[in-house]
């Protein structure tokens, strides 16, 4: 196994590992840990390059550190990409990475995300017990979705609100691009609050599926951006909104669970200019990482600490709103300017404890 550092300003740690003998190629990034331990998921795609992995974890880790300043988790941001087909997974590749994640001695901390599961995640646990996000049998918290998509519902009535002067969910229309296991229970949860849930996904049986048996509306995901609704809510891959899709959209707000949606910090202007207020993702979708964090409080997991910790989604947004209002600015420099107030804070209290 080879780790070899990875020289990337602005961030504390970034190290590449290839283990020819696995076939693990990897890279972990940590990207501040201001106020606690880093904590990201891992997740694996085929990416074209080690340039786009690299890209991509850069991206993942600093939104992590923000997400968890915003969410007062005590945590700081990193995260883990695995470079490879998820179809071709094997445990010799996660007990790899298990020693990867362990080489940093708990500067890291690992958790779900794309195309890595329990499953997945218990191998890992057998080599370092920096990982969180089990089996509940386990002494751990279980599957994050469902907590994600409980925060991200939580923080859409703060968007409501803005937008229409109401948090009620009752007859609006929100449409899910993604139904996968955050943007399906969100679906759920919306529909069960009066909404008009409208669903789309590359993945045409999924529809098909969720669409038949809840009575959802089903769009064509190639045309889905020229849908009309009150509520776009991006629940897939990130950078979709950009110089091409933000033309076409067709409602008031947009609030999802995908990770860094914007191709550009611009972008975010972009939405403002045309009048539609954003949700910056790293606050609205937080419900996992929170829930997962709670792992790491004294006495251990307890879902109703998780559960009124997510609550705080809400006020959360609130404030950014607030911020972006009184500023002037796009809510995605709202966002930074709360998160790193919350970090300048931390680094307050710990000059004066070492003083």
């Amino acid at each position: 196994m080879d780790i070899q550092p990875i020289q990337v300003d602005g961030y504390e740690k970034v190290v590449r590992c290839r283990d020819p003998k696995s076939g693990l190629h990897a890279i972990i990034a940590i990207h501040d840990t201001t106020l606690g331990p880093s904590l990201g998921g891992m997740r694996m795609l085929p990416y074209a390059n080690e340039e786009d992995a690299l890209f991509d974890v850069l991206r993942l880790a600093k939104g992590m550190t923000y997400k968890s300043a915003v969410a007062e988790t005590g945590l700081g941001g990193g995260k883990s990409v695995v470079i490879g087909d998820p179809a071709k997974k094997s445990r010799e590749l996660f007990l790899a990475m298990g020693k990867f994640v362990d080489s940093l001695g708990g500067k890291y901390i690992t958790a779900e995300d794309m195309n890595i599961g329990i499953e997945d995640l218990e191998i890992v646990r057998s080599v370092t017990k920096w990982v969180t996000g089990l089996k509940r049998e386990s002494g751990s918290s279980g599957n994050p979705s469902p907590y994600t998509a409980r925060g991200c519902v939580i923080g859409m009535r703060a968007m409501l609100e803005e937008a229409f002067g109401s948090p009620s969910f009752a007859g609006r229309k929100i449409l899910i691009q993604g139904v996968g296991a955050v943007g399906g229970r969100m679906a759920e949860m919306l529909r069960e609050q009066g909404a008009k849930v409208a669903i789309c996904d590359m993945n045409a049986a999924r529809v098909a599926e969720l669409s038949s048996k809840f009575g959802y509306e089903a769009v064509p995901d190639d045309r889905h951006l020229d849908a009309e609704c009150d509520v776009y809510s991006p629940c897939a891959r990130g950078a979709t909104l950009n110089d091409q899709t933000i033309p076409r959209l067709r409602c008031k707000v947009v609030a999802g669970c995908a990770n860094n949606q914007l191709l550009e910090e611009r972008h975010a202007d972009k939405l403002r200019e045309r009048g539609i207020a954003y949700a910056p993702d790293y606050v609205i979708n937080a419900g996992g990482i929170i829930n997962v964090g709670c792992e790491l409080l004294p006495g251990g997991y307890k879902e109703a600490n998780a559960l009124e910790r997510i609550d705080r989604i809400y006020p959360n947004l609130k404030k950014v709103l607030e911020i972006s209002r009184k500023e002037g600015i796009s809510t995605h420099k709202a966002a930074a300017r709360l998160a790193e107030s919350r970090l300048a804070e931390g680094k307050a209290r710990t000059t004066a404890a070492r003083s």
